[in-house]
């Protein structure tokens, strides 16, 4: 019996994963650039007092990186969609995930002023 690949488990349009790398891959160089902290969660509706413990442009790099990686991830997922075994995703889903941890500790840490 043939292993189950990501293409066999896959519901919904490509033209939608497409539109997500693409808004994903925007809003990364946007952030790597250093501008766009109106994105950041949490930053944006942060007090001007709070905010000014960060450094913005550090903060936006660190969230821009960690968004080149999801979209990275993304991309190899939908270019080896036929090849990849289903089980895959749940791997992807954990690199996400520890992504986003160390995104939040980068910028709990790094990118505070001292």
């Amino acid at each position: 019996m043939k292993e189950k690949t990501l293409a066999d488990i896959s519901t919904g349009p490509d033209w939608l994963l497409y539109v997500v790398i693409v808004l994903f891959t925007v809003l990364s160089v946007f952030l790597l650039m250093g501008k766009g902290a109106w994105f950041i969660a949490g930053y944006n509706t942060a007090s001007e007092k709070d905010k000014q413990k960060y450094d913005e442009k550090k903060l936006c790099r660190v969230t821009g990186g960690g968004m080149a990686i999801i979209t990275v991830l993304l991309v190899i997922m939908e270019r080896f969609e036929d090849v990849l075994p289903a089980a895959s995703a749940y791997m992807f889903g954990i690199v996400v995930l520890i992504d986003c941890v160390v995104m939040c500790v980068l910028g709990n840490t790094v990118c505070k002023k001292k």
